[in-house]
């Protein structure tokens, strides 16, 4: 069906309220009319995500309904077991996301499968946590993460507790393709209660807490030293402004400031251009309040609170810490402190995603630690923390990526930013006793494994024809192999779609044990690696520069020759 009888269908659905269709009627570019109908939205392992509006390829109530049938005839065909079991949803402080999350429990209860609802919004690592803590077979949560405010999404969890796997993600893909919008999805009718619905809450945050807190490795150092450590936290107008500041304070840590205007919930997030706790602007107000209280550490967590951002003062400023600074600086710490204690085991094992830093791989080497690099998407450390625990293999210690994930334990699937905040103040306070800032203890780092020094620069490529645009880039980048990039020579490259990796000078072609995906590595013989690799929850691509180097200043210099060199690529092919 095209994108105008998809128009047409909806205008003429009984099911589509009034507001909607007058909104769909006053629609008078015809290109506007193609972006929001031309297709559903993708249904991936991240689940749904997407400009909130009217049409198909839009986040809304009738998008969101048709995403959950699909979801409960899956859960329905796994027999009455997985019905009784469930699902658990929760919802983030963005615009409409209580209102879509009641929409999955009203599609999910006229199917006769229960649900467990948060009676507010919560931390995504919570959800991932209730889902084994209540043994549900699901789980749904209404969040597009660190997206600009017009963004909101449909994030989808199994009974493991993670985010599912790439083979269930196209199972209910499947099963959403042969429904019909309208007709076939069934929804409780407005006003019905069923006693399928439950409302959940502080039962939840406490049984959570405790595992949270369970992974602190110097509780008596914060007891004993919290008095002189302060620190600012922020919300970003989102999910952790009660949990993050609570378990803080469980663990011992006195002196926490919060910056007053962002504890506000706010879906529009009126105080940041962006909710990004990567990016620095956002924190100009903690930024203040740290100086003028002479903190020694600002923490911010993202609207859904599963990422976290950290800013360490540097002299008179705060240095803003990139997502793989903050995971080598927890990946030391927690190494270094559980063999100070005698708690490293001796199949103690790490997982970092493949666009993440190489210096993680230098860290666990010197404590005989062993890494496994895994696919983007913390479905997959997820996976490896059920597989270590399934085989005994190995045991779970410490997982990230550089967009500033991290998690400890195995009492979560997902990255939590909850954990993330108490073990990076714990770790804040640990180097202030050893009379350093977190700014030498990473200083420190560089001088015994070297500069190491990570990019990401995205592309957007938005619409129908941003699609399009994508692929063709992939395309070319996999066609016509540049010789060298930024002064450095092309050795190898490794392509993951197609699993093989090619030597450049001898042509020969090796296979790569890594899983299919689409993502492309150019190393160099520098020892420098390009990767190129779609974004999968916005419409853009990305580019990963990962470098090493002796000192700051030249990894500085061959950053910027590979940044001219990548959007040189990029422009060529414009």
């Amino acid at each position: 069906m095209g994108y105008r009888e998809q128009y047409e269908k909806w205008l003429k659905s009984p099911v589509i309220d009034e507001e909607t269709r007058v909104r769909l009627q006053n629609l008078n570019d015809e290109k506007e009319i193609e972006n929001r109908f031309y297709r559903m939205l993708d249904f991936g392992t991240a689940g749904l995500r997407g400009i909130m509006g009217d049409g198909l390829y839009m986040i809304n109530k009738y998008t969101v309904r048709y995403a959950t049938q699909g979801l409960a005839d899956v859960i329905a065909a796994e027999g009455d077991r997985a019905k009784a079991g469930g699902c658990c949803i929760a919802y983030d402080s963005r615009n409409h996301s209580q209102e879509l999350a009641y929409e999955a429990v009203k599609v999910l209860a006229a199917n006769g499968i229960a649900c467990y609802i948060f009676d507010e919004l919560r931390p995504t690592p919570e959800l991932s946590f209730a889902v084994r803590y209540l043994g549900a077979t699901a789980g749904i949560n209404i969040t597009a993460s660190h997206n600009p405010k017009e963004y909101n999404g449909y994030k989808l969890y199994w009974s493991d507790g993670a985010q599912i796997a790439p083979e269930l993600a196209a199972k209910i893909s499947h099963r959403i393709a042969a429904l019909d919008i309208f007709a076939d999805v069934k929804v409780l009718p407005e006003g019905k209660s069923s006693p399928l619905i439950k409302v959940i809450g502080q039962e939840i945050d406490e049984a959570y807490l405790q595992k949270v807190l369970e992974q602190s490795l110097n509780k008596d150092l914060v007891r004993r030293a919290a008095d002189d450590f302060s620190l600012v936290y922020t919300p970003f107008h989102g999910a952790g402004y009660r949990l993050v500041p609570e378990c803080l304070h469980r663990l011992g840590f006195k002196n926490i400031i919060t910056v007053p205007e962002q504890m506000e919930v706010d879906g529009d997030f009126p105080t940041v251009i962006s909710p990004n706790p990567e990016n620095k602007e956002g924190f100009t107000a903690a930024i203040e309040l740290a100086r003028r209280n002479k903190c020694d550490l600002i923490i911010g967590s993202d609207p859904d609170c599963d990422r976290l951002g950290v800013l360490i003062r540097d002299g008179d400023d705060f240095l803003c810490l990139t997502g793989n600074q903050i995971g080598v600086l927890l990946l030391n710490y927690i190494i270094r402190t559980r063999q100070e204690q005698g708690i490293l085991p001796v199949n103690a094992a790490a997982c970092k995603s493949i666009v993440s830093t190489p210096m993680a791989d230098a860290v666990c080497a010197k404590y005989g630690v062993e890494m496994f690099s895994v696919l983007t998407g913390f479905k997959f450390i997820g996976e490896k923390i059920k597989e270590f625990t399934q085989t005994g293999s190995h045991e779970f210690i410490f997982g990230f990526e550089e967009s500033n994930g991290y998690l400890t334990g195995s009492y979560a699937r997902d990255k939590d930013a909850v954990l993330a905040a108490m073990l990076t103040a714990e770790m804040a306070l640990w180097y202030k006793q050893q009379g350093l800032s977190l700014v030498q203890g990473l200083r420190d780092l560089f001088g015994e494994f070297g500069y190491y020094k990570e990019t990401v620069l995205s592309f957007s490529m938005k619409g129908v024809d941003g699609l399009l645009k994508m692929q063709k880039l992939g395309h070319k980048l996999r066609r016509d192999l540049p010789s060298q990039l930024g002064g450095s020579k092309l050795v190898s490259v490794c392509d993951l779609l197609t699993g093989e990796t090619l030597d450049v000078a001898t042509g020969k072609i090796d296979s790569t044990d890594l899983p299919r995906a689409d993502v492309l590595f150019y190393h160099l013989v520098d020892g420098s690696q390009i990767v190129f690799r779609p974004s999968g929850t916005e419409p853009k691509v990305k580019f990963y520069i990962m470098l090493k180097a002796a000192t700051e200043q030249e990894a500085r210099v061959c950053e910027t020759a590979f940044i001219d060199a990548v959007c040189a690529l990029v422009d060529s092919f414009e």
